[in-house]
């Protein structure tokens, strides 16, 4: 056992809790004390990687050198083990989305107040490199005051078969990929505040849960944000788009670099009329190189490792955690309300469900 590394176990040994297994083996402040899953299968996959395995939850919880649990199970047992596990004294970590509504989440935050344990979710899509170079950018203000910005994920492969198909594990892509793409759009314009929301769910392959959605978040100031996911999307748009009065910016897809095209001079002399079809318009006809700069942002540099690094700070109190519960709070309001607004097809006001 290192004196500077914090033991990190982990509940659940699926798809993301063999990532977080991986990411803790490799950390320079973190190591793997083991895991405990249900299934046979993956705790035998655990043992033949040489991850020691826990004889049950119990056992896991009563380890008292770990001082950091990690839950990477279905949506629906986050909560109980949350709390289980900050009463054995332990932090925890736990998988997005966090809890299926509010209220569990509020249990939850109430535990980690009452127990003086740290408690923090997973959110890993802050690391990824289109959010980032999108933050950045609204906040320089080169795009002059930002009007709206668009969010999407598309793929063609429908909805996963696994529990994330039902609505009592707490599947739908609202709340396995809508919770990523919500809380990227909140953190770039953390200036504003929500006024309302719109939103209507897909159910192209799945009847039970949302296999997609398209929402509409506005804000003060006019300020609107369209957030998309779609699995049944062949030809996929652009990932980011933003829009601003002095120019725009567009991201074409995860791995790509950022476009960006300032307006340096609003009126164009002399503007000559396009074919267009089957007609003829100056309203549209592209502007010249004379009014107008381009350039390209590369994608920024970005650990994944600094999730965890931040929590062992956080724990000791060196600095605060990245992903507070009051965002992931919010960010569990915004879904609730998109899901209200689809039951009754209609805008609501954000201020009514908070």
């Amino acid at each position: 056992m290192s004196e500077n590394k914090k033991r990190v176990a982990i509940v659940g040994y699926g798809g993301m809790g063999s990532w977080h297994a991986r990411h803790i083996l490799a950390s320079d402040v973190c190591e793997l004390a083991g895991i405990w899953d249900i299934k046979p299968e993956r705790r035998a996959l655990a043992e033949s990687n040489g991850i020691h395995v826990y004889s049950s939850l119990n056992d896991l919880l009563a380890d008292k050198s770990i001082e950091i649990v990690t839950i990477a199970v279905p949506n629906e047992c986050h909560m109980p083990i949350a709390l289980e596990a900050m009463d054995s004294g332990k932090n925890v970590v736990c998988e997005k989305p966090v809890t299926l509504n509010h209220e569990e989440l509020e249990k939850i935050i109430d535990k980690s107040k009452s127990t003086g344990k740290l408690f923090s979710v997973h959110q890993n899509r802050r690391w990824d490199c289109d959010y980032l170079i999108m933050k950045d950018l609204y906040a320089s203000g080169k795009l002059g005051e930002v009007f709206s910005i668009e969010s999407r994920y598309h793929g063609s492969r429908g909805i996963p078969g696994d529990w994330r198909a039902k609505k009592e594990h707490g599947g739908g892509m609202m709340l396995d990929w809508g919770v990523h793409l919500i809380d990227q759009i909140l953190g770039i314009a953390c200036d504003r505040k929500i006024e309302k929301i719109y939103c209507r769910c897909d159910h192209i392959t799945n009847d039970e849960v949302d296999d997609g959605f398209k929402l509409e978040i506005y804000f003060n100031g006019g300020f609107t944000a369209h957030v998309e996911v779609g699995t049944s999307n062949f030809i996929s748009m652009p990932r980011f788009f933003m829009a601003g009065r002095l120019g725009a910016a567009m991201i074409e897809d995860w791995k790509s670099d950022c476009r960006v095209v300032l307006c340096d001079e609003w009126d164009e002399k002399d503007v000559k009329p396009v074919v267009t079809a089957a007609g003829l318009t100056k309203t549209m006809a592209p502007r010249d190189e004379n009014t107008t700069t381009e350039f390209v942002i590369p994608r920024p540099a970005s650990d994944v490792h600094n999730f965890y690094r931040n929590i062992c700070r956080a724990i000791d109190g060196k600095e605060e955690q990245l992903i507070k519960n009051n965002e992931v709070l919010r960010v569990m309001l915004v879904m609730e309300a998109a899901f209200r607004s689809d039951e009754l097809c209609a805008v609501v006001d954000f201020e009514d469900i908070v």
